[in-house]
């Protein structure tokens, strides 16, 4: 999975394309992630110790990762992400970079 907890991402397809924010988390199974104030949907819910009232409440459904774009750090556009083997003090690592200005995202 490219796009990560903690990425800022732009939606770029469906009702809330154009909007960007922060995954808040990445459902792997599903191909999906929850991006913060994006797909917003409203949901019926009985009185609970959590919630005392109930009421309609308004949350984050999943977004399918394929209409997610990462935002690059240094242009702030939608990029692709591609992936690197760096050496670090003789050891390999894989990072992600943004493939529009080269720039590692780990």
């Amino acid at each position: 999975m490219k796009i990560r907890t903690g990425d800022l991402v732009k939606v770029i397809s469906g009702n809330s394309k154009g909007s960007q924010g922060k995954v808040l988390e990445v459902l792997i199974a599903e191909n999906r992630a929850i991006v913060e104030g994006v797909n917003m949907v409203k949901k019926h819910a009985k009185p609970s110790a959590a919630n005392p009232n109930g009421g309609i409440i308004e949350k984050e459904a999943p977004i399918h990762i394929s209409n997610l774009a990462y935002i690059d750090p240094k242009s702030g556009k939608p990029t692709r992400i591609g992936r690197k083997v760096t050496e670090v003090n003789g050891k390999k690592k894989i990072v992600r970079i943004a493939k529009k200005s080269g720039e590692v995202i780990d």
